[in-house]
């Protein structure tokens, strides 16, 4: 391997395109834990109930979403759509914006999306709306925070991978003003 070919893992490359490419898998274990004892018998007779587990990680706690019968309580597809979404946009983001010479403060994200039920047992995401709310430490980042927007967008691999529009409807704001 060349010297500096993994580089991109500590940092020290400016672009995306420096590291090499490549096949990336990921593998995880969903186990249904709803069988109340006569399995799917009836449609009311087992709950949801899944634990999604990824080797070294934490067991997530996932269900159908309440309107589907499903604990509230848990995660949902639908949650973790949105979600995987949102955070692929953030570290995209962060990376476009190191890029670019821009210093994040801070960044929060109150995603929202919409699913359409189609009547026939099935449905789909109409889209995904990001709402960014970014701090940068001037205000000369500003105009290279916004475009960096466009850039995260491109390098999302999450993004680049739905069928549905994801929209950024960003506010930039500079640390230590009331914008």
């Amino acid at each position: 391997m060349a010297a500096g070919a993994d580089a991109w893992k500590t940092g020290r490359v400016s672009t995306a395109s420096a590291r090499p490419l490549g096949e990336h898998h990921y593998a995880l274990t969903t186990t249904w834990t709803g069988n109340r004892g006569t399995g799917t018998s009836g449609y009311r007779d087992y709950t949801r109930d899944v634990t999604v587990e990824v080797a070294g990680k934490p067991a997530l706690l996932a269900s159908a979403d309440k309107p589907f019968r499903g604990d509230p309580s848990r995660w949902n597809p639908e949650d973790l759509l949105v979600a995987a979404l949102s955070e692929c946009h953030l570290l995209s983001y962060l990376h476009a914006c190191v890029t670019a010479g821009v210093v994040v403060i801070s960044y929060r994200d109150e995603a929202t999306g919409l699913m359409r039920e189609t009547g026939a047992g099935g449905g789909a995401f109409a889209e995904v709306t990001l709402h960014p709310q970014v701090v940068v430490a001037e205000e000369s980042m500003v105009v290279a925070a916004e475009a960096a927007h466009a850039q995260a967008n491109e390098w999302c691999f999450i993004a680049n991978s739905v069928n549905f529009p994801v929209r950024h409807e960003a506010t930039i704001t500079v640390a230590g003003t009331d914008a």
